[in-house]
């Protein structure tokens, strides 16, 4: 298992042409040219209306300790071109391994409420270094905002009970583990079964027993009675190893030999069947017996449709514990981030603008050097972001905020509304200038963004969609840039010699 804090370099995790790509700008003396790239995502996860950007804390990690050392340059020297001669020159190799970061970086805080199209994450430096940060970019931003958005939603549908992350064992390998664990926290999760993520992060940590636990016994009622006389101040029994309904009936035996000893029944968890019908049947139970204050914990394939499912059931769950569906971004495996180019220049000549064209109309990127300003109404919510060009700030009295994907769609936001400007400086010329919060700190501010945003964008099925658009300019300078593209390719199929 390798993450950024352990020591170990991270340079290589890349995509090999990153590294090629690095030395053909070398080469051709394209190296220091200063370019400007954006991470954006396309559509909003889950068929969702809102994304929670996450990651950020690990991207600090991995860019302080960004270099390339010693046992980086062995390996990109044993690599042979086609001819069998060494890909990567000597001269390249020295220059990579002397290589500082001289980025300004500037991303949403970690935590943020973002939506589709918008660029979370902003790089302007030498071209040569935005390209070989990409794929750490994209792998650490795509997975950690994924996770976090699914937690989000799962909270969401939790409202205010207990949640409880129990993904570890079903998680993608140990470092998706534990980036998963961190997301699911920032996204709402009260607490974690991943041990090492409540040491290396600071999340709370809790843990029952398993079903191995019971079975190791002669019957339910002494395994559970041998529970409870190890571990009294922290008894939570799981019932349905054999039959939920009289696994209840033991555990109340079970409470009723702690009480007499001076301690009580935490609570009871159902892992399986019918979970409305089995909660409400074991409150009964529970309660005929003096045990009000004992908790039911559900778990079982849970995710964000089943717990509102069951909560429209009437199911008496007081704690929820989701693993598999969350920790994995059941049923979307991937955010689909990308990360392109917007302007290039050599110093001090103006910027050029540069857009990749698609046949689909939500692949053309936008050109510019862009900035996310989010307008809120008088009692603080968010109403609508508008992206703009820092270097054309707009200054009319009304705003026109042009849809990304259906320029018709349009949207008007008088000036005198209060915005934010969400993009932040993170680094300068490679130097970290962001004060980096507490997990604790990002978690609550990412509930405080959620708050913010109208319900009918939080909804889980068909929700509302939260207006982004281009400022007009920018959609101007856009539309111009895709015509002259599409001119020039046109004449060169006119005029192929």
């Amino acid at each position: 298992m390798i993450c950024a804090s352990s020591g170990q370099s991270l340079s290589l995790l890349t995509d090999f042409y990153q590294l090629t790509m690095a030395q053909a700008y070398w080469k051709t003396g394209n190296a220091n040219k200063e370019a400007v790239f954006h991470l954006s995502f396309r559509q909003n996860p889950f068929q969702g209306g809102f994304a929670i950007f996450c990651g950020l804390s690990h991207m600090i990690e991995f860019l302080e300790r960004f270099q390339f050392d010693d046992s980086d340059i062995s390996y990109l020297r044993s690599q042979k071109a086609a001819d069998d001669t060494a890909l990567f020159s000597e001269d390249f190799l020295e220059y990579l391994q002397s290589m500082k970061l001289t980025c300004d970086i500037d991303c949403l805080p970690e935590g943020s409420v973002t939506f589709a199209h918008e660029p979370v994450i902003r790089v302007i430096g030498p071209i040569i270094q935005g390209q070989i940060l990409e794929t750490y970019l994209l792998n650490t931003i795509n997975f950690q905002t994924l996770i976090a958005t699914k937690a989000a939603r799962v909270r969401l549908a939790a409202g205010k009970k207990r949640l409880i992350e129990f993904g570890l064992r079903r998680a993608q390998g140990a470092d998706g583990a534990l980036s998963a664990s961190w997301a699911c926290y920032i996204g709402g999760v009260d607490c974690t079964s991943n041990v090492l993520a409540g040491k290396v992060y600071g999340i709370p940590v809790v843990g029952t027993l398993s079903h191995s636990w019971v079975m190791s016994f002669e019957n339910e009622l002494e395994s559970f009675k041998a529970y409870a006389s190890a571990m009294p101040n922290n008894c939570v029994l799981l019932v349905d190893t054999y039959n939920t309904l009289e696994g209840v009936h033991k555990a109340v035996e079970a409470g009723q030999w702690l009480r007499e000893r001076g301690h009580k029944l935490l609570g009871i968890r159902l892992d399986s069947g019918d979970l409305a019908y089995l909660s409400i049947e074991a409150r009964k139970i529970l309660d005929a017996n003096g045990f009000n204050d004992s908790f039911i914990v559900a778990s079982n394939d849970l995710d964000e449709h089943v717990i509102d499912s069951l909560n429209d059931q009437g199911a008496l769950i007081d704690v929820w514990a989701v693993g598999t569906k969350m920790v994995t971004a059941y049923d979307q495996p991937s955010l689909g981030g990308v990360y392109k180019l917007a302007a290039i220049r050599t110093k001090p000549e103006p910027w050029q603008y540069k857009i990749k064209l698609s046949e689909q109309v939500a692949k053309i990127s936008t050109p510019g050097i862009q900035q996310i300003r989010r307008y809120l109404d008088p009692a603080g919510n968010f109403i609508g972001d508008m992206i703009y060009d820092e270097n054309s700030v707009p200054a009319e009295a009304v705003l026109t905020l042009v849809d990304p994907t259906d320029f018709t769609r349009r949207r008007k936001m008088p000036t005198t509304s209060k915005y934010l400007d969400m993009l932040v400086p993170v680094f300068r010329s490679g130097s970290l200038v962001y004060d980096r919060p507490e997990v604790q700190s990002i978690r609550e501010y990412a509930s405080n963004q959620l708050s913010l945003l109208h319900p009918s964008i939080k909804r889980l099925l068909n929700p509302h969609e939260y207006p982004v658009g281009l400022e007009s300019t920018l959609h101007n300078l856009k539309t111009e840039l895709i015509l002259a593209a599409r001119a020039r390719s046109e004449k060169i199929a006119d005029n192929p010699s």
